[in-house]
């Protein structure tokens, strides 16, 4: 589904870099500037550098003086505001509002939006109330009780992720393989060894064993060390058995 950022008068230019790059990495690229304080922003050092990458959306980036002109080709507006206003359109927290409306727009006799658009006032007003009145929604992030003033482009990061997860996500990168864990043979050869270093050390006296050596052998059960593991393990049994060898000198 389409999906537009517009960012309404602007003041940092570092927001607007911090905000290409917070679509970018949810994969959205259409950004749309209404007037913002400076004419130039998407050229800025501060703006390219807060992008970290994101140049391709600052690209593509539109600067408009209008809300108007930034609302072609999308149907379906959100506001996002901090706090609930007395009159406008219901406020809602983002994934309750995304859930409602995917079900909605999936309904066999509705009719499909065009596109979806995110609203984001300036960092020093928010949002006006006639720019608020125009959308279906006012979405607001469910902050701490105490402080809920979010910046900008971390604002845009949250939408961006709800948003993204509300359509499906992306997988997780492929994680580190496991490795294979060694056989029981193995196993049990390390412990015999292990057994051999900690009498030679004092520490396990055989006329008197107790439970020492099967709960050891329970322990790496649990643990399941892989061969590469095991040979540590047996390393170390081994530089045991050589310093008690010396010591016997």
């Amino acid at each position: 589904m389409r999906t537009r950022f517009i960012l309404i008068q602007t003041s940092h230019a570092g927001n607007v870099g911090g905000a290409a790059r917070a679509m970018k990495v949810m994969g959205f690229d259409d950004l749309v500037l209404v007037a913002p304080r400076w004419p130039n922003v998407l050229r800025k050092d501060e703006t390219i550098q807060r992008a970290s990458g994101a140049n391709d959306v600052l690209a593509k980036a539109r600067i408009v003086e209008t809300l108007d002109e930034a609302l072609d080709g999308v149907s379906h507006l959100c506001a996002t505001a901090m706090t609930p206003r007395d009159f406008g359109p219901p406020t809602r927290a983002p994934r309750e509002h995304f859930a409602q409306f995917l079900a909605e727009a999936a309904a066999p006799d509705a009719v499909q939006p065009e596109g979806v658009a995110f609203l984001f006032g300036s960092e020093r007003f928010g949002m006006r109330n006639e720019d608020v009145y125009r959308c279906h929604a006012c979405l607001s992030i469910p902050t701490s009780e105490g402080f809920g003033s979010l910046n900008l482009a971390a604002a845009v990061q949250l939408i961006a992720y709800d948003w993204r997860q509300a359509l499906g996500g992306f997988a997780l990168p492929p994680t580190t393989p496991q490795r294979p864990a060694a056989d029981a043979a193995a196993v049990a050869g390390m412990l015999g060894h292990l057994e051999q270093a900690l009498v030679a050390v004092d520490f396990l006296d055989p006329a008197a064993p107790k439970k020492l050596m099967p709960r050891l052998n329970a322990l790496f059960n649990r643990a399941q060390p892989t061969p590469e593991e095991i040979h540590i393990l047996r390393g170390v049994a081994k530089a045991m058995l050589q310093t008690a060898e010396r010591a016997k000198r």
